[in-house]
């Protein structure tokens, strides 16, 4: 059976396109089986739709409070049993009950090689303090802001003419084809966390 992938996402959803790809080849392993997000009439839920993946949506100001939300969106997640929770351009931060549930299950992405550049804006932070070469990250999600274990990274050089939108687009290139590459193999080789070194391959997981 594949994997089961559940994603989160917050806008046009081109990260979860490229899951969606992936996924409708069989030897990929794993397969998306819902589509969350934290706001309606987002690109990303008819990315989903259209694939006839089912959907939900969790809004942070239709719950009591934060914490409210973050055992909604839990529960939510929960409901469809996944082995992976992919965070594809979603935009809030969660919290202690979701990260209880599926710690060591759940993968974000960041447009810069950490730890350097943490935060909204990687691309620029990079282009500004004049690195030759920075890229993505694939991570397992903490408490912290872009601070989970590394799981995977790509490089991008800076290229002399570039402004911040010319280089987010190549880092988002090489974000979406790690990401995938990365997924795929952690879902049909397992992977292991050693303290912050995560080991993708020999059929070990923590997740």
């Amino acid at each position: 059976m594949p994997a089961r992938l559940v994603v989160l996402v917050s806008g046009s959803g081109t990260n979860l396109q490229a899951l969606l790809d992936a996924c409708a080849d069989p030897g990929y392993g794993a397969e998306v089986v819902a589509v969350g997000a934290d706001r309606d009439g987002i690109e990303a839920l008819a990315r989903a739709e259209r694939s006839g993946v089912p959907t939900f949506v969790r809004r942070v100001g239709d719950a009591a409070d934060r914490d409210a939300w973050d055992a909604d969106l839990t529960a939510a997640v929960a409901e469809h049993r996944p082995d992976l929770v992919v965070l594809a351009g979603f935009m809030k931060l969660v919290g202690e009950r979701f990260l209880e549930a599926f710690g060591g299950r759940t993968v974000n992405t960041h447009p810069a090689l950490s730890p350097s550049f943490p935060g909204m804006h990687g691309p620029r932070d990079a282009l500004e303090y004049g690195v030759k070469v920075t890229g993505a990250t694939l991570f397992l999600v903490d408490a912290g802001v872009d601070t989970g274990q590394i799981v995977a990274q790509s490089a991008v050089p800076v290229e002399d003419d570039d402004d911040v939108a010319t280089l987010h687009e190549r880092i988002k290139a090489a974000e979406r084809t790690m990401l995938v590459e990365t997924v795929g193999r952690m879902m049909r080789e397992g992977y292991r966390v050693e303290g912050r070194r995560v080991r993708v391959g020999g059929r070990g997981s923590d997740g």
